[in-house]
């Protein structure tokens, strides 16, 4: 086998001291996406931490000095996969929340409708999720992980432009993180069941769908 950049770097600095924290988070990253890779095409059964560790070109030991089991791996390429996802939602929802001047509602959800869709819908979202979905009785805690560092901090970061916009006077809603709830589930409730599925959604289709959830949730939070 070819000596790869990451056993150079397990070899540690040339002068024989430790990695550098810049060594180790390249390392830690390079094996994360390895890792999610082969969880993603294999499925958690079919993945083993010596398929990882091969593919990763790192011993066994080294992987094993990082996540104790393979379950401990997964939640780990959970837990990135989760913050990739949100971290383009949250961005956009405090973007917005934070321009006082701005009072468009229907722009600001349209934009992070789209945003939504576009990473609900992404191929390795869907297959993570039916992953997650297969490990779900299994494994509680990483159902339970997801739902609240994905879906409802997701829900927290909507609730937050919601609320930025209802104190400007421009949508009338007693509960924000209610209806923030509401919104993801009529953006991403079908189109996210079709996706775990692996049915292909006509995109012309979806774009109606994407435009009609947006106008029904407006219809009901303005201010009457």
């Amino acid at each position: 086998m070819a000596v790869t950049e990451i056993d150079l770097a397990e070899a540690g600095p040339r002068r024989g001291g430790r990695p550098t924290r810049a060594e180790a988070a390249r390392r830690e990253a390079h094996l994360i996406a390895v890792a999610t890779t082969l969880f993603l095409e294999r499925g958690f059964d079919a993945t083993s931490i010596d398929a990882v560790a091969e593919a990763a070109g790192m011993s066994k030991p080294t992987v094993y000095a990082r996540y104790r089991d393979k379950r401990a791996l997964f939640e780990a390429v959970l837990r990135e996969r989760i913050a990739a996802w949100l971290a383009p939602l949250s961005a956009a929802a405090e973007a917005q929340a934070a321009q006082g001047g701005s009072d468009d509602v229907e722009t600001a959800l349209e934009d992070l409708s789209r945003t939504l869709l576009a990473h609900g819908q992404s191929p390795g979202a869907a297959m993570l999720k039916r992953n997650l979905v297969a490990q779900a009785l299994q494994f509680p805690e990483l159902a339970r992980l997801a739902h609240e560092e994905g879906w409802l901090r997701g829900v927290r970061a909507v609730a937050q432009l919601l609320a930025a916009f209802a104190r400007r006077g421009r949508i009338a809603v007693a509960d924000p993180e209610i209806a923030a709830d509401l919104f993801l589930s009529l953006v991403l409730g079908r189109s996210s069941q079709a996706t775990l599925y692996g049915i292909a959604t006509d995109p012309e289709a979806q774009e109606r769908r994407r435009q009609a959830a947006v106008r029904l949730f407006l219809d009901g939070v303005r201010p009457r």
